[in-house]
């Protein structure tokens, strides 16, 4: 158990801090996006520099008290929300945005912790290069909270999550100590990998505080395609198509449900849809090539092969970049319409490619049976990442299913576990889903887990109750 921060250290540590790296919390700045969890601190610290950082850890780790970092604040699985026990130092990262150095000739950039996703993409951009990592919430969410979560997104078919596109970390370790390791390099086999380590670990090993982070050429000419589909089933073997067809051209390719749709038609009607009659299925595909091959030509080809196939029945190829975009803002738009909706319990897991097909009707099946409820599956079919996401029947509100939303998340996850699946596939585990990483991890693997955290935070300081519990 962590120690409170009595009026004494946090006297301490503004007077080891240049003048006002301590404030106070702001409205609303410790709420989870869904707004059912509000966190507490004894103090916020708003670092600038790296050893500012090393000076905060020191001296929570001297008097044993805690530390959530705070990145764009944009988790949705409470990583950087403390609700319970003693109230923590939060360390936010919000004045450690510059982009330290670009290296096009290397394709690299080196970017603080508390960069915006954004600004790091337009870094790249004019550079005349590409950070292929791409989420919802890019305006807002920042490098570090990136990393630590090893977040996904809507690139991961060809690029990898963030951890694939880092080569290098610089942080502090739970004791205040500096970890180095911000190299460009490719091959570095000197050891055991801190970099991997703290990837992914959500705060809980330490603070990132900077990255040197992997980019792409430009891809020359790009296209994108909406093609309706029978089922998920035709839409796994319509992948397997495309990707003979335009192999690692292929950036995103994602599921779309008539569910998704009907959710946008009713609470943002002015987002245009494709497709006068709403289908059932629907799949999402973006190309980015360079050098001969010619992405429209390459989706023209694939129509038609699907359609004689049985596997699409309509579809429409964007005709300009403007009308590309409109199909990104689209399925970007598709978490707006359910948080609109509000939903009983969503769920961010991934299954198999093979049994995705089977998974999506069983688990509505077993979900009726708890009431009357909606399913949204919809995601990044591509890598196997679906975000399965269960809402009230129509003219009803969640709040009339408070009483069975533990049971409707407990549904979804042991089906998950039957599919030799994963609970959490891009989202982290934070403290929403450390329950679960006790119940369905493997024993051995939550062995080592607890014999890492002990080895290197032996106080407990580092982001207390998020992944593991106690």
């Amino acid at each position: 158990m962590t120690q409170p921060a009595t009026p004494e250290f946090l006297d301490r540590l503004d007077a080891a801090l240049p003048p006002g790296m301590l404030r106070d919390r702001r409205p609303g700045e410790l709420e989870d996006p869904r707004g059912r969890y509000h966190g507490q601190a004894a103090a916020i610290a708003c670092p600038k520099t790296v050893e500012e950082v090393a000076t905060v850890v020191r001296l929570c780790h001297e008097a044993g008290v805690g530390i959530v970092p705070l990145g764009g604040g944009t988790g949705l699985v409470l990583g950087q929300i403390a609700y319970e026990g003693p109230a923590p130092v939060v360390l936010s990262l919000e004045r450690m945005t510059h982009i330290r150095a670009v290296y096009p000739q290397e394709n690299m950039i080196v970017a603080e912790a508390g960069a915006i996703l954004a600004d790091v993409q337009n870094a790249a951009e004019e550079a005349g290069r590409l950070f292929p990592l791409s989420l919802g919430a890019e305006g807002t969410c920042r490098i570090g909270g990136n990393l630590s979560t090893n977040a996904g997104g809507l690139n991961v078919l060809r690029y990898g999550n963030a951890r694939e596109l880092c080569l290098g970390i610089e942080a502090v370790l739970p004791d205040g100590q500096i970890f180095h390791g911000l190299k460009r390099l490719r091959k570095d086999n000197t050891g055991y990998d801190i970099r991997n380590l703290l990837i992914g670990a959500e705060g809980t090993l330490g603070v990132i505080t900077a990255a040197a982070l992997r980019l792409f050429p430009r891809p020359e000419r790009t296209a994108a395609a909406i093609l309706v589909v029978p089922s998920p089933a035709a839409a796994l073997e319509l992948l397997n198509m495309a990707q003979g067809i335009a192999g690692e051209g292929i950036s995103a390719f994602e599921l779309i449900s008539g569910m998704g749709l009907e959710f946008l038609a009713e609470t943002v009607p002015d987002i245009r849809q494709p497709f006068e009659t709403r289908p059932e299925w629907c799949v999402f595909m973006d190309l980015g090539v360079s050098g001969a091959s010619d992405p429209d030509e390459m989706l023209a080809t694939l129509f038609e092969r699907a359609f004689e196939a049985g596997l699409v029945s309509d579809g429409v190829i964007a005709q300009s970049e403007a009308q590309r975009q409109e199909f990104w803002t689209l399925r970007e738009t598709i978490p707006e319409g359910n948080k609109r909706i509000g939903s009983i319990s969503s769920h961010d897991i991934s299954i198999p490619l093979s049994r995705i097909a089977a998974f999506i009707p069983e688990g509505i099946e077993r979900l009726s049976e708890l009431g009357d409820v909606r399913v949204n599956a919809f995601g990044h079919l591509g890598d196997g990442n679906l975000h399965y996401n269960v809402f009230p029947a129509k003219g009803r509100d969640r709040s009339e299913y408070e009483n069975i939303r533990a049971e409707v998340k407990r549904v979804v996850h042991d089906l998950v576990a039957e599919y030799d699946g994963s609970f959490s596939a891009e989202h982290g585990v934070g403290r929403l889903k450390a329950e679960d990483l006790e119940r369905y991890g493997d024993p051995a693997k939550l062995s080592a887990m607890r014999a890492i955290k002990a080895a290197l935070d032996p106080k407990g300081i580092m982001n207390p109750g998020a992944v593991l519990r106690g």
